[in-house]
Order: C-alpha cells, then structure tokens, then sequence
C-alpha cells in the first residue's frame, strides 16, 4: 500500500470514528441522511447495485444475560484494493460501544464478533466499506 492510499484510508477511518456516531446519526437526522451520508438497504443511494455485499448482517446469541453480536458482511477481501474496513456497533442512542478494524492482508472475511453484558434495545451495526461507503443496519435485542 503506498503513502496515498494509507492517508487516504486513515482519514476515512478517523472520519467515521469521529462523525458517524455524534453526527451523522444523531436523533432525527437519521433517516435524513440515509441514502447519502450512510446506506441502508431501504436507502442504498448511488450504491443500489452494492447492497448485498455492503449490508451488514447481525447475529445475536443470548446466553446468561450476555448477548453475543456476530456482525458478518459478505464481501471479498482483497487486499487493501476493496475491503471492509472496519465494523462499528452503537447503542438504541446511536453512541459508540465497540469495534472491530479489519487487516485486508490476514483476514478473507469480514465478520466481528462482541460480547455485550445484559444490553437491551436496538443495536445498530456500521459497516465500512473503502471504495463504497458505510452501511448501517439494526437489530433489536
């Protein structure tokens, strides 16, 4: 990977980090904004061909008060070309509570595992794609 795709990637990353969880996906403006700024699969935007490999599906396995979240998007690795970036879960509040950086290099899939204690509530999972954008799903739990 060169210097320029390296800045490139990071700033992407930092951005969604930052943005994504305070405000893009604050309160009202959430549905506002998909299909724009993120992508669902009621608003894929320009990326309506893209919605199968890009959505990120959610698992979830309740046992003795731990929810178990398996976040799985279906989308080739190769290499740091086309990959998933990273997954991102946050809260019925849309605030942070983890995520999972992807190595392109060392891993063919992208799937995340979390362990959450006694959460309740929607769970939305972020799935961040470098040539075509975050995806945002839900779940309750």
């Amino acid at each position: 990977m060169d210097r320029r795709n390296f800045f490139q990637i990071s700033m992407v990353v930092a951005g969604v980090g930052v943005v994504a969880p305070t405000r893009v996906l604050a309160g009202s403006e959430k549905d506002s904004m998909a299909g724009g700024v993120y992508y669902t699969k009621e608003a894929p935007g320009r990326w309506s061909n893209k919605i199968g490999g890009h959505l990120p599906g959610i698992e979830l396995d309740k046992t003795n008060g731990k929810v178990i979240v398996r976040v799985i998007t279906s989308h080739g690795m190769d290499g740091y070309e086309h990959y998933i970036v990273k997954h991102v879960l946050l809260d019925n509040n849309y605030k942070f509570i983890d995520e999972y950086m992807f190595n392109p290099i060392k891993e063919s899939k992208p799937i995340s595992t979390f362990t959450l204690e006694g959460y309740t509530g929607t769970l939305y999972a972020l799935s961040m794609c470098n040539k075509h954008d975050l995806w945002l799903n839900e779940v309750n739990v």
